[in-house]
């Protein structure tokens, strides 16, 4: 965890200082999941029941989690889980719903009506992970707003437990989405087995879903493949940056800084502040508050790359951040509403201190599959969009033709596409 004062760093040494983990997407570790995409595609259940035995060293009789799996979930899980799952549940399905997207129709010319359908995707494939703790918040993130937008069929793959079952938070958090066919499957495995499709696993039209390298790496590779499935997003290790003020308690901004620190040895935390005194406390506080961790080890090894920058002034910071594109942006400032239109890349954005990203994991009502490694650049989190297909539609009468034909003459001519020009020409003389 280094303090950096940015108005003395040189430009190579910002950049430096900006710079995400090392990408542990190895040619060794491309050309593994190459292969194991390839076993999948020819081999079908019998490869995936070979890749599990020897990555999580179970042996699977059947992928699907059956009826009785589903039941002893709901009747072992703890009420107190359950309740609480459910009360995130309906905060999303607010939120979800309320930002859906609308069709419309509008008269763009007299006789010609031009407007929008919205239509969901047939068959989706989520991906839950479950690697040092099972994600049942990941599977209501993906589960709610494939329910709103109205998917055909709902896959979902988590990865299975040493004794062969799934986890029963998972399970039960699949069943308040409505799904019911799940796959004790992980890995890029997983990702091969709902890309290409086996005598289990339907094939699908659109993966979502966070994981780990081998599963970044994996829907990558399928969705580059001329018949592949499309993906929700690129994503990879989890971040956060925090911009404070010298008002912002330190240990608030510590607690949010190891939030995000203790999800992996690649996760990366950075704190801008146009306070010296305040940073220098907030790596106290880290310090002090990460011995108290159970995941100790793997949030110190994430804080390697951890940056605390002091700048001049706050605009800098904000104009930093946009450039960094952060998945998670915490701004405890003193107005924090105040600086919202200065900030223009972000996967999800935490006003006040009292915003903590986990909020946001789990029940705000936002979604918490986001864009990292700065693909908040140009894409956004998951969202009910996401599950559909938005298709123009256009009606035009015969005073619409003549009203419009014109213009689509000249510019099909000065393309020189005749034949474009004819559809219209053909239409016109007809009519006269």
């Amino acid at each position: 965890m280094k303090i950096l004062d940015w108005a003395t760093l040189s430009s190579t040494e910002r950049e430096a200082a900006l710079a995400r983990p090392p990408s542990t997407a190895s040619a060794e570790r491309i050309a593994t999941v190459q292969g194991i995409l390839a076993e999948v595609k020819t081999g079908g259940d019998a490869a995936l029941r070979a890749l599990t035995r020897g990555f999580d060293g179970v042996d699977l009789d059947a992928l699907a989690v059956d009826a009785a799996e589903f039941t002893a979930a709901e009747a072992g899980l703890d009420p107190a889980l359950r309740a609480a799952m459910i009360e995130a549940r309906e905060r999303l399905i607010a939120w979800h719903r309320a930002g859906a997207p609308t069709e419309f129709e509008i008269d763009t010319a007299p006789g010609v009506r031009c407007g929008r359908v919205l239509r969901a995707i047939d068959r989706v494939g989520l991906y839950v992970p479950a690697g040092s703790a099972p994600l049942p918040s990941t599977a209501l993130m993906l589960g709610v707003p494939a329910q709103i937008a109205g998917c055909r069929e709902v896959v979902l793959c988590t990865p299975p437990r040493s004794d062969g079952s799934a986890d029963p938070a998972v399970l039960v958090a699949a069943r308040l989405c409505g799904i019911e066919r799940v796959f004790k499957l992980g890995g890029a495995q997983a990702i091969a087995a709902m890309a290409f499709g086996t005598e289990s696993v339907p094939r699908c039209d659109k993966l979502f879903g966070p994981g780990n390298a081998w599963v970044m790496l994996a829907k990558s590779q399928v969705t580059a493949r001329p018949d592949g499935p499309a993906i929700d997003m690129p994503a990879g290790p989890s971040e956060v940056l925090v911009i404070a003020d010298a008002g912002a308690n330190p240990a608030f901004i510590a607690a949010d800084l190891l939030a995000q620190a203790e999800h992996g040895p690649d996760s990366q935390v950075l704190l801008l502040s146009d306070d010296a005194g305040l940073v220098v406390a907030v790596e106290a506080e880290v310090r002090a508050q990460l011995a108290r961790l159970p995941r100790e080890a793997i949030a110190s090894r994430a804080l390697d790359f951890a940056r605390l920058i002091v700048l001049p002034a706050l605009d800098e910071a904000f104009a930093l951040s946009n450039a960094y594109a952060p998945e998670h942006l915490i701004v405890q400032l003193r107005e924090p509403r105040t600086w919202l239109p200065m900030i223009t890349c972000a996967g999800s954005i935490f006003l006040g201190d009292y915003a903590p990203e986990t909020l946001g994991d789990y029940c705000s009502g936002t979604n918490h599959v986001l864009p990292t490694g700065g693909a908040a650049r140009a894409w956004s989190g998951v969202s009910v969009a996401s599950f559909q297909r938005s298709i123009s539609v256009q009606q035009v009468s015969r005073e619409g033709l003549r009203a419009i034909g014109p213009c689509a003459l000249t510019l099909a001519r000065a393309e020189s596409l005749e034949a474009h020009a004819q559809a219209v020409v053909q239409r016109l003389e007809a009519d006269a």
